[in-house]
């Protein structure tokens, strides 16, 4: 299981190379929803998302030896982009599996980092098998987007920032796929606030995790239909459902409608760039504004990765 000294030791590999992001406050946001809240603005992150912080922490945890055979990931996107761009700060090769739907501008920011990519066809296809079939092949070193405890350490240092930043808090939104970031996020807010209750935030229409929780087993589903293209994972990693299951309090969800609101005033308001993953901890407190009354609440911003043409559109069909 995930240790919070795995954590501080993904701190101290990350420091100077990842950015220490801003944790931003906004008074109408709290008049609206009737709390404190304060977001930690992660799409001012290296490559624009959390995940350049599990990524370069599993690189670099990597010997020489294993990073001259080159890395292998699998990834809708920000995962892809964060493993590209920390192989290249490491001087080796990587290969990253996508599917062939991406986002062009997570395809082409990819590529530009020096990656290899190889589409597959997320709707058909077992990416998992395919990723251990194409690694082995290639003999390089395979780096899962969230069930890897290197990944999810380097993904917790969000949260340690957030607990060693804010203090008192009653509550942490942590935006949830496979669960290695709300996992990791989990295992540092508390070991440095122990009485902060953390919550998981996924879209509607792909809440398996909080299937998962409530029934207290891993619950798998088809590949959810939701614009949050991060969170289309179809089930809960292993080494993350043994923190979520364990130090969690809950699951929350938002539908689409809710993310594009969300993608909206942290646009209009707070003039931020948000994709719709990136909104979906932000969506959720929305949605559940009355069980955090009066609390001081941080959530996670998880990135920013989307070009213009699909942000105008998305944020068009609220207008």
């Amino acid at each position: 299981m995930l240790q919070f000294t795995d954590i501080q030791t993904a701190a101290l590999r990350l420091e100077g190379v990842a950015h220490r992001t801003p944790i931003l406050t906004s008074q109408t946001l709290n008049a609206v929803l009737g709390c404190e809240v304060f977001m930690k603005a992660e799409n001012f992150q290296r490559m624009g998302a959390f995940k350049f912080r599990g990524g370069y922490n599993a690189i670099n945890a990597l010997t020489d030896a294993e990073r001259a055979c080159g890395v292998f990931a699998f990834s809708s996107g920000n995962h892809a982009q964060a493993v590209a761009l920390a192989a290249r700060l490491h001087g080796c090769k990587a290969t990253i599996l996508m599917p062939a739907d991406a986002p062009q501008m997570k395809l082409d920011a990819t590529r530009g980092y020096g990656a290899e990519v190889i589409t597959y066809d997320r709707y058909r296809q077992d990416r998992s098998a395919l990723a251990k079939q194409l690694s082995e092949e290639r003999n390089a070193v395979l780096i899962p987007p969230y069930d890897y405890l290197p990944v999810m350490a380097g993904q917790g240092t969000c949260g340690l920032e957030i607990a060693e930043e804010i203090a008192d808090l009653d509550a942490l939104i942590v935006c949830t796929g496979g669960g290695g970031f709300l996992s990791g996020c989990t295992v540092a807010a508390k070991a440095v606030q122990p009485a902060i209750k953390v919550f998981g935030a996924e879209p509607e229409a792909g809440n398996d995790v909080q299937r998962s929780l409530r029934s207290g087993q891993i619950v798998s589903i088809d590949v959810p239909k939701t614009i949050c293209d991060g969170q289309q994972t179809q089930a809960v990693g292993a080494h993350p459902w043994e923190v979520i299951h364990t130090m969690v309090s809950d699951i929350l969800t938002a539908a689409d409608a809710t993310v594009i609101d969300a993608m909206r005033f942290a646009f209009e308001r707070m003039k931020l760039v948000l994709e719709p993953s990136g909104a979906c901890a932000l969506a959720a407190l929305m949605e559940n504004r009355a069980a955090f009354a009066g609390q001081r609440v941080a959530v996670t911003l998880s990135g920013g990765n989307i070009d213009f043409g699909r942000f105008s559109a998305l944020l068009q069909t609220r207008a």
